[in-house]
């Protein structure tokens, strides 16, 4: 449904409208707590008050980006409060927490025509990537996911994260290198690109 019309329909009071909005936005919201909050109790009232957030401001929104983007840029910006609030420094701290509870469930591999062996060797690689993410910065983080799994463009993650264009080239770049580092310095390229 067109972006116009879901808002006008959530404004005339339309509740089934905004679970429709809740549907589509909810692993960008889930992905982006997920990588900049590490206390898994914490994330799970973030994204609520997110979409309450959205919810409140849908009368404000006023159509220059995707009502994707917009939501984007509400969680970001909202998660971001959250931690000048506790006082946490977002460049400089890595999240030291293997607490996976808050991902299980949200596997965006599509495995549905490999073979079983194909299946465990993507799984494999997976996980390695998904750990190795996680022991980069809070940003780089962000940046990867949006750009890499929610297919972003750069557009739409500097109007998210409100930050240069130029900015948000340099920095996935530095964080595709760092992570590449990362890899190499433990596995095989062939371990790693079967």
């Amino acid at each position: 449904m067109d972006d116009k019309l879901l808002v006008n329909q959530i404004l005339r009071g339309n509740k089934s409208a905004f679970m429709q909005v809740i549907a589509d936005n909810q692993k960008l919201v889930v992905q982006i707590v997920h990588r900049l909050i590490s206390d898994a109790e914490n994330r799970k009232d973030l994204v609520q008050e997110i979409f309450i957030k959205a919810y409140s401001g849908l009368p404000r929104f006023s159509f220059q980006s995707k009502l994707s983007t917009w939501i984007g840029s509400i969680a970001y910006n909202h998660c971001i409060h959250f931690l000048e609030k506790k006082k946490h420094v977002l460049f400089s701290e890595l999240t030291g927490s293997n607490d996976n509870e808050e991902s299980e469930g949200f596997d965006y591999n599509d495995v549905t025509l490999l073979t079983p062996e194909q299946v465990l060797s993507k799984k494999l690689v997976g996980e390695v990537l998904n750990k190795e993410i996680e022991t980069l910065p809070k940003l780089s983080q962000t940046l990867l996911i949006l750009y890499h799994i929610e297919e972003k463009s750069y557009d739409e993650i500097s109007l998210i994260t409100n930050l240069p264009m130029g900015t948000v080239k340099s920095y996935l770049f530095r964080a595709r290198k760092q992570l590449k580092n990362q890899l190499l310095s433990k596995y095989t390229k062939e371990a790693l690109w079967k």
